[in-house]
């Protein structure tokens, strides 16, 4: 594993969008009982339909604890009907599931003799709120160690939730999670544009305040806004006016609609509905439709037994013509405080110039 001290744009590697062709998705298996406390029981079963979904379009890679956690992953997706060539367990330690968060950033550079690198972000479980996090943080290390994959390593925390590519040269992300002291508290704003603009190789980065209610990552992108081709922007709005959400969206939408890409064009701007407010132990969860996860010939978007599951999923399919859109109840999944995207990680497929 080589480490190198130049970054990913200095060497022509970029971090592709995530409708652009994959090799393969990532996941950590669940075994943290704390995350889902008193709702554990159905999270490998609902892992392991994602799985059988997932793999029905392309490889995924698990990572695994140990032997014990390998056989019994390996029992459940073979019980589930998913063939072995459709998925690779890897022995990597997690303290817990999302992959998002503490998993590989994949760059690409075709040209380059080693064309697929990994960003190893730091991560610090969204500002320390649920120690220990020491595996997680090193996930990406493990999987270039097994992969014989080069490294960079910026030295600063950053999450795969908090930020979104246009794949032409914007990123998308938010103030009140990428400027919380509970980061980096000694970057400025410009100094950690710095780091987005040169370790993800884009041009132009485009800033909303805040998150939904109930996100404990202190506002992710993948709950709010997201591109689903480089000129188009889904964002969700809530409806009822005296729901925590609306004043929040609302702001974030007029936002949106302020920005210009990387050529001084306006986004085309697609409101995205929230489901009903969900709640468990009287604590809100933040479901969101925005949580979808892009992979090669599908998306698949969390649905929560809602009245607007319908619109939501609609609305996708024609922003998504040609790929096929899956609705995956998510309703257990989001008391863990996400749901699908917020799970995996795309690797990106490199392909010739």
């Amino acid at each position: 594993m080589k480490s190198f001290q130049q970054t990913p744009k200095s060497l022509g590697y970029r971090f592709p969008a995530e409708w652009e062709p994959q090799a393969a998705t990532w996941l950590s298996w669940p075994h943290n009982k704390d995350t889902w406390p008193g709702k554990f029981e159905p999270i490998p079963d609902v892992f392991t339909a994602i799985v059988k979904t997932l793999t029905q379009f392309q490889h995924v890679n698990i990572n695994v604890n140990d032997e014990d956690m390998r056989e019994d992953v390996m029992t459940r997706l073979t019980k589930a009907g998913i063939e072995r060539p459709r998925f690779t367990l890897y022995t990597i330690p997690t303290n817990d599931a999302w992959c998002r968060d503490h998993g590989p950033a994949f760059v690409v550079n075709p040209k380059a003799k080693q064309p697929l690198a990994i960003v190893d972000w730091g991560y610090n479980a969204w500002g320390g709120k649920y120690p220990p996090f020491d595996l997680d943080d090193v996930v990406p290390v493990r999987i270039a160690e097994q992969r014989k994959l080069p490294l960079f390593s910026p030295g600063i925390v950053m999450e795969g939730g908090s930020i979104d590519v246009n794949s032409k040269g914007c990123l998308l992300t938010s103030k009140s999670c990428l400027l919380n002291p509970n980061r980096n508290p000694k970057l400025s704003k410009t100094e950690i544009e710095n780091y987005l603009l040169n370790y993800y190789s884009v041009e132009k980065i485009l800033w909303i305040d805040k998150g939904i209610v109930g996100d404990d990552t202190d506002g992710h992108i993948d709950d709010t806004a997201r591109f689903v081709n480089p000129s188009t922007i889904v964002a969700v709005v809530e409806d009822d006016p005296a729901d925590e959400n609306h004043k929040i969206l609302q702001e974030n939408l007029a936002q949106l609609k302020s920005f210009r890409d990387q050529d001084g064009k306006p986004f085309r701007i697609v409101e995205l509905p929230m489901p009903s407010p969900m709640f468990y132990n009287n604590q809100r969860e933040p479901a969101s439709y925005a949580n979808f996860l892009i992979m090669n010939g599908a998306v698949l978007v969390p649905t929560f037994r809602d009245p607007k599951d319908k619109e939501a999923l609609e609305i996708l399919q024609r922003e998504f013509p040609t790929r096929k859109v899956i609705g995956i109840d998510c309703v257990d999944l989001a008391w863990g405080l996400g749901t699908l995207h917020c799970i995996s990680q795309q690797e990106p497929m490199v392909v010739a110039p």
